[in-house]
């Protein structure tokens, strides 16, 4: 059977690095049996991009994808950026053996507008062609916002039917907060699709002091807001369905995240993604070919 790499998503850990250090956190990893990481929120800095390939020799890891945007996220957002510091991304890809490079979001400064987010995915795909030259081919990462439909077609679909460069690591749970369906939306990214974040979506607890007298406000704003970021396989998801659509769609990375841990430490949230998905069969899916 064919099969992809299960791995990490570097975001979660950004805080274990800042304590404990780029080293530290792959061995971590590595005892814990993931062998597959996507860099996200890491300062890429000489010292942290040389302890990484180190790493990743030492503890025979892989790096799915490395992450850039192409312009700030809001005006005067620190960071690198594509329009800025090309040649410096071009050449961590290289360094790390990395030929997938992920743009994490739309520019906030551009949500709410097609015609502006149009504008934006007409400058990524010619920045994809560009990448192409090196090797690296350039993914975008979606959230519910592109969800939003206009004259009958989401903002998502907009995107992907402009762009020729552009491929897609596709969220299942801001799909989901969407209001679509992960397993469909995969399958109509057949071929673009090679990076996919499993990440599970979960009702959490409702909870309300009624003490204190009752606000309908303070009630409804509680009410509606009870969507949860899950370890994988402690959510509402199909998980093997959505894992056997982004296999048949071609996937190749399969991703962890979990945006709140809700006061958990985040390597125990992985221990139990990591137990639940073994327990659904997915075992050989955290191992290098």
């Amino acid at each position: 059977m064919n099969k992809g790499l299960i791995g990490v998503q570097m975001m979660m850990l950004k805080e274990k690095v800042e304590e404990m250090g780029v080293r530290n956190v792959m061995e971590k990893l590595s005892s814990m049996g993931y062998h597959c990481v996507e860099v996200s929120q890491i300062p890429m800095t000489p010292e942290n991009v040389e302890n990484l390939k180190k790493s990743c020799q030492e503890f025979d890891i892989k790096i799915a994808a490395l992450s850039a945007s192409i312009e700030p996220m809001f005006p005067g957002m620190p960071g690198e950026y594509l329009s800025t510091d090309f040649d410096k991304i071009v050449s961590d890809c290289k360094t790390l053996g990395c030929s997938f490079l992920r743009i994490g979001m739309l520019p906030m400064t551009l949500m709410g507008s097609r015609e502006k987010a149009l504008e934006f995915v007409k400058i990524a795909d010619g920045y994809g062609k560009k990448l192409a030259e090196h090797g690296i081919k350039l993914y975008y990462h979606n959230h519910h916002v592109e969800f939003e439909r206009y004259e009958g077609e989401t903002l998502l679909e907009i995107i992907k039917n402009n762009t020729e460069y552009l491929g897609f690591e596709l969220d299942v749970h801001w799909i989901q907060r969407g209001g679509m369906d992960p397993v469909e939306v995969i399958k109509s990214f057949d071929g673009r699709v090679t990076l996919l974040h499993l990440k599970d979506y979960r009702i959490g607890k409702l909870e309300i002091d009624f003490s204190k007298g009752f606000d309908m406000k303070e009630f409804m704003a509680k009410f509606t807001g009870v969507v949860e970021f899950a370890e994988v396989g402690e959510g509402n998801l199909d998980m093997p369905g959505i894992i056997q659509a982004g296999l048949e769609s071609g996937s190749k990375y399969f991703l962890i995240e979990q945006d709140d841990q809700y006061g958990k430490d985040p390597f125990d949230c992985l221990k139990t993604s990591r137990d639940n998905l073994i327990k659904m069969g997915y075992e050989d899916w955290f191992k290098l070919d």
